[in-house]
């Protein structure tokens, strides 16, 4: 058997639910969409022809430096006008590792050999999570965004933004956000595929404004509906956002919007559960139990860390209880 038969294999096993996650569920779309990709233009490029059997440790850390190095990176046309742009880098090696590893535990379990060639072998890190804004840095985005907007940019790319912004959502959250899913009266969004499963996130009035706003212009049943049909929704933000960005706010993307999120919060002196709880952490998220009622402290803390980015973002100033630590 070789790497990429073995690879087929297990999509086709994880997409009938049959590969669970630590959590012991099923993967979601969104993995398996990103599992596919990351087979298709790393895995099976570079060892696709390797056989299962014959793969050694060395070849998993020689692989992992070829990724690194960008060996694997092109640039794809996948429809009409679309585009793939592969890249390399530490991040992409890391978690094109954790699959390749995730591949070979499952070769294991179906006896196709004895060991994992990936065990032991140390993952870079990216110095993603490194990146975040400051108030500073909130401000010059909004300012991109107003210009994007005054320069007639597309209404799903600007309001997107500001809901990733505002929310600390994942990329695929905001982009796939169903009308359906927005709790108006609750100040939530009640999401129902996610990453980690049925999440629900308390947010703030200035991103329920927001959500309002762009559900107002469509007649979709996606908040950010694509720019060409309302048939399918938004793709692309964080190459757009590096597109209008890229010279004010130089390593934006929505995973770093995300932990800039999540560090205000602990820069307002939010605690590790709260922040972890409103940002759909897979160990603390707002599951099914709060249904019907979200805890008002939640509402409260996802309330006044959008208000406070929002604040930034459009240059008001903001309140001074806003720098007091919170409770």
């Amino acid at each position: 058997m070789t790497i990429e038969e073995l690879c087929r294999e297990y999509l086709a096993k994880a997409e009938a639910g049959l590969v669970l996650t630590r959590r012991g569920e099923a993967k979601s779309d969104s993995t398996l969409y990103s599992d596919t990709g990351r087979i298709n233009r790393h895995i099976i490029p570079l060892i696709g022809k390797r056989t299962v059997k014959d793969f050694t440790p060395t070849d998993a850390g020689k692989f992992q430096r070829d990724v690194i190095a960008g060996k694997s990176a092109a640039d794809i046309k996948t429809k009409l006008r679309g585009r793939a742009i592969v890249t390399g880098g530490k991040g992409t090696a890391a978690r094109t590792m954790g699959l390749l590893g995730g591949i070979f535990s499952y070769a294991v379990s179906e006896g196709y050999r004895t060991d994992n060639p990936c065990s032991g072998i140390v993952r870079p890190k990216d110095g993603t999570d490194e990146w975040r804004l400051d108030d500073a840095g909130y401000r010059q985005l909004g300012k991109c965004l107003a210009a994007a907007e005054a320069g007639g940019h597309h209404w799903q790319r600007v309001l997107a933004s500001r809901a990733a912004t505002l929310t600390g959502c994942r990329l695929d959250e905001i982009e796939g956000l169903l009308k359906t899913e927005v709790d108006v009266a609750g100040k939530a969004l009640r999401l129902g595929d996610t990453k980690t499963g049925k999440s629900i996130r308390p947010v703030g009035s200035a991103v329920i404004a927001v959500v309002k706003e762009a559900s107002a212009k469509s007649k979709s049943k996606y908040v950010f509906p694509a720019v060409t049909t309302n048939a399918k929704h938004h793709t692309g933000l964080t190459r757009w956002l590096q597109k209008i960005a890229a010279k004010d706010v130089p390593g934006i993307t929505c995973k770093g919007l995300r932990h800039s999120f999540s560090s205000t919060a602990d820069d307002l002196g939010y605690s590790l559960p709260t922040i972890k709880a409103l940002v759909g952490h897979s160990r603390a998220s707002v599951t099914e139990g709060y249904i019907h009622k979200i805890d008002t402290v939640l509402l409260a803390a996802a309330d006044r860390i959008a208000k406070h980015i929002d604040d930034a973002m459009t240059e008001r100033k903001p309140n001074r209880s806003g720098h007091r630590r919170a409770a």
